[in-house]
């Protein structure tokens, strides 16, 4: 025990006598070598890297900020959903048309290059009643309604609760936004009622009573989430297949709405295809959309501006490093000669560039968090329920960003100065 003690202690001391030795040397060779180095190039270097660096993490700062306005999310370069239904013609009301879509319609919207992906609403074909009530408060509404549901990837709730499995008699339930708005802002409030928040109402008890094909059973409702997307009461698509199947069995539910996933919602085949076919697209989608998108081509100008200053700093100090190389390269070659690896040699060379990289990014964050404050007052005025984005993905852009150029300066040094020990 004591020898392994002793050993242990001999590592450590010679790990660090050898981590000693690596910084004096450093040091010596800084002092050797810094006699050349051009304080104006470095910081025009400095400049430029904190200017490109700026833009790009102030470009994703104000995105994250404000494409929630657009669009009524909270996420980042999400994907982009239209909601398509027939008009509704008075002829058509009139000789009974029931304004679904057909296999052949379905098919041929799937084709178009815009749609990435077609869903359908599936409506339930049995009938739905419900009783909602909170004890303690005196609130109990029995009603009819109905249940619809689109394939899982286009529900836009997290949560782990949204599955159901044959036989479970608790039906996962997310609903529409604007109906707690309704009722808070509507109902309860005429009422004298209170107002409830999201996560009160996992205390509402929902009562529901499926009938058809002879059979009448009772379930309970768990509202999981709340919608921005989707303006129906939405089941599982699990459930909705078995239930229709058990409730109707032998009719077939055809689709009166889709949901279609498209890459750019200002593309003008779209506004094309929907005319020629006479679809109407869901509340205001293709507007919110195609500001979304706009805002995105212009997130994606500054930060390609951003980028290209970056690496036009990039280039400016490895222009300055190489030509400090160049002026150092006797002293730099006697070095080599007497035994110095290339490694030791760029490594003081090496830690200039990252020691000013990371100073730049660092103040590149604090520039853009504070260039970020001043349009703060204005669009809380503007938006009252406005908060600011999280930073996550600016530090993790600045985080990756500081690991490719230090990793890509690092290594353009040490092979240019590997190659004054083997010319060839």
């Amino acid at each position: 025990g004591a020898r392994g003690r002793r050993t242990g202690d001999v590592d450590r001391q010679a790990v660090t006598d050898e981590l000693y030795e690596n910084i004096t040397l450093m040091n010596l060779l800084w002092k050797l070598l810094r006699q050349h180095v051009s304080v104006f190039q470095l910081t025009g270097f400095f400049l430029a890297n904190l200017v490109g660096m700026t833009i790009i993490l102030f470009g994703l700062q104000f995105y994250v900020d404000v494409a929630p306005l657009f669009r009524g999310g909270d996420t980042v370069f999400r994907k982009e959903y239209l909601i398509l239904s027939k008009s509704v013609s008075t002829l058509g009301s009139l000789f009974g048309s029931k304004g679904t879509f057909s296999e052949k319609e379905i098919r041929a919207l799937g084709q178009q290059g815009f749609a990435h992906g077609v869903g359908r609403f599936t409506s339930s074909l049995y009938e739905v009643s419900a009783t909602l009530g909170m004890e303690g408060t005196g609130l109990h509404v029995g009603t009819e309604m109905f249940f619809e549901s689109v394939p899982d990837a286009y529900v836009d709730v997290e949560t782990d609760r949204w599955a159901y499995k044959e036989g479970s008699r608790t039906i996962p339930i997310v609903l529409p936004r604007n109906y707690l708005n309704l009722y808070n802002f509507g109902f309860a409030q005429s009422r004298g009622l209170p107002r409830l928040s999201e996560g009160l109402l996992s205390l509402l008890h929902v009562g529901i009573r499926i009938s058809g094909n002879g059979l009448s059973d009772r379930y309970e409702g768990q509202i999981v989430g709340f919608s921005d997307r989707l303006n129906t009461i939405l089941v599982p698509e699990a459930f909705m297949t078995w239930a229709n199947g058990h409730y109707a069995p032998g009719r077939k539910a055809a689709p009166s709405r889709l949901i279609v996933e498209v890459a750019n919602p200002a593309d003008e085949d779209i506004v094309q295809y929907l005319q020629a076919h006479a679809y109407e697209v869901e509340g205001d989608n293709l507007d919110a959309g195609r500001a979304t998108w706009f805002l995105q081509i212009l997130t994606g100008i500054v930060l390609a501006i951003g980028i290209l200053i970056t690496l036009l700093s990039l280039y400016v100090l490895l222009l300055s490093i190489c030509l400090l190389l160049q002026k150092n390269m006797q002293k730099m070659q006697n070095l080599l000669l007497i035994g110095y690896s290339p490694f030791a040699l760029a490594l003081p060379y090496q830690a200039l560039a990252v020691g000013l990289h990371l100073l730049a990014t660092l103040l590149a964050l604090g520039l853009a968090r504070l260039l970020g404050s001043f349009y703060d007052d204005s669009l809380s005025a503007l938006f009252p329920a406005w908060e600011r984005g999280e930073g996550t993905l600016v530090w993790l852009a600045a985080g990756t960003l500081f690991v490719a150029v230090s990793a890509l300066n690092a290594v353009i040094i040490r092979r240019s100065v590997a190659r004054m020990w083997h010319p060839s």
